[in-house]
C-alpha cells in the first residue's frame, strides 16, 4: 500500500478503544510493572493498527511495547496479530553490525599501520643517534688537536731547555779551560822572594 493511500485511512476506532485487550495480549510475554502508559498508534491497514505503549524495562529508554490488533468488519470484535517490542525515534540503539570479516581485514589494516608508524619512529631515532655519534667524534677531533699543540709546545720548551743547558756547557768548559791553565804551577814549592816593603821593621 501507497503512503497516500494508508494516510488517507481512518484509524478503526474499536481498535483504538482495545487498549485492556492489547495490555492483556503484553501480559504473555512481560512483566505488568515493565508496561508504561499509552503513547500513540500506527494505522497499518483498514481495521488494522498498532497500539504503542511506554516501555519500562531497564535500559530500554525510548522503546515502545507495540501490538497489532485487527477485526474482520464492524461488527467483529478485535484480534491480537502481534506484540513485540521496537525502538522510537528516540531510542538507544545498537551499533549497526559488521561482518567478522569485514571486522577481521580492519583489525589488520589498523595493525599494519601501527607497525609503519613503529618502523618510522625507530628510523628516526637510528638517525638523531648517528647525529650524536658524529658530534662526539668531532668533539674527540678537537680535544685530540688540543693534545697536539699542547706537546707541540712542550717539545719547544724542552728544545729551549736542552740550548740553555748547551750554553751552561760550554761555559763550565771555559772555566775548565780557565783551571787547566794554572795546573802546572805547584804554588806549595814556589819560593816567593820577600820584600822588605818597611826597612827597618822586623819582617
Amino acid at each position: 500500500m501507497r503512503d497516500d493511500e494508508q494516510a488517507s485511512i481512518v484509524a478503526d476506532e474499536a481498535l483504538l478503544a482495545a487498549v485492556d485487550v492489547a495490555r492483556a495480549a503484553l501480559t504473555q510475554i512481560t512483566p505488568a510493572d515493565t508496561i508504561g502508559e499509552p503513547v500513540g498508534h500506527i494505522v497499518e491497514d483498514e481495521h488494522v493498527l498498532s497500539l504503542l505503549f511506554d516501555c519500562l524495562l531497564t535500559g530500554y529508554p525510548g522503546w515502545h511495547w507495540t501490538v497489532t490488533l485487527s477485526r474482520i468488519d464492524q461488527d467483529a470484535a478485535p484480534t491480537v496479530l502481534e506484540t513485540e517490542l521496537m525502538p522510537g525515534n528516540d531510542a538507544l540503539l545498537a551499533p549497526e553490525w559488521v561482518p567478522w570479516s569485514d571486522r577481521l581485514a580492519e583489525h589488520r589494516t589498523a595493525q599494519e599501520l601501527a607497525a609503519a608508524q613503529e618502523a618510522l619512529e625507530g628510523a628516526d631515532d637510528d638517525a638523531d643517534d648517528d647525529d650524536a655519534d658524529d658530534d662526539s667524534e668531532n668533539e674527540d677531533s678537537d680535544e685530540s688537536d688540543d693534545f697536539d699543540d699542547e706537546s707541540h709546545d712542550d717539545d719547544d720548551d724542552d728544545d729551549a731547555d736542552d740550548a740553555l743547558d748547551e750554553d751552561a756547557l760550554d761555559h763550565d768548559d771555559f772555566d775548565d779551560d780557565g783551571d787547566d791553565a794554572l795546573d802546572g804551577i805547584d804554588f806549595s814549592e814556589a819560593e816567593l822572594s820577600s820584600t822588605e816593603l818597611n826597612p827597618g821593621q822586623p819582617g
